[in-house]
């Protein structure tokens, strides 16, 4: 199953936007999935349903920084790294969405009941995050 396959399965699991991104690549890159899945859980929904960063980059960017990132002190050179490919990865997932921002990617508050309830009366589950999350980890293939 490739890494794709994997989120799509992990966010149809039940498991939210970031822990299904993070996750597909965690063990790649040394963490267990347990481990990867507890780290991530705070994220989804742009960052405990806080509506900032969608929780599939933020998840991304957690597996850029598995990949590149700055693992002692004044590694400058990983850390710059980091951030270009960050910064790249945004680039391509906002030329696709507009956005990183899920609640502007959304369009709905999910921090209200209601706003949940007209998340899921219109299948944004499917119709958008799915496409989040699947679109975060064919940007991951493409720029790792």
């Amino acid at each position: 199953m490739s890494n794709i396959e994997k989120a799509i399965s992990s966010f149809r699991g039940n498991f939210n936007c970031a822990q299904s991104v993070f996750s597909s690549y965690a063990t790649q890159n040394g963490i267990d999935r347990e481990t990867a899945l507890k780290l991530a859980t705070g994220f989804g929904g742009g960052m405990g349903r806080m509506q900032n960063t969608c929780g599939a980059v933020s998840g991304a960017f957690m597996v850029i920084g598995l990949r590149y990132g700055m693992g002692e002190s004044g590694d400058t050179e990983a850390r710059d790294k980091t951030y270009e490919v960050v910064r790249e990865f945004t680039n391509r997932f906002q030329k696709i969405h507009g956005s990183i921002n899920c609640k502007e990617l959304l369009g709905c508050e999910i921090s209200t009941l209601e706003g949940r309830e007209y998340y899921d009366q219109n299948d944004f589950f499917e119709k958008k995050c799915l496409e989040y999350v699947k679109d975060s980890a064919k940007i991951l293939e493409d720029i790792l």
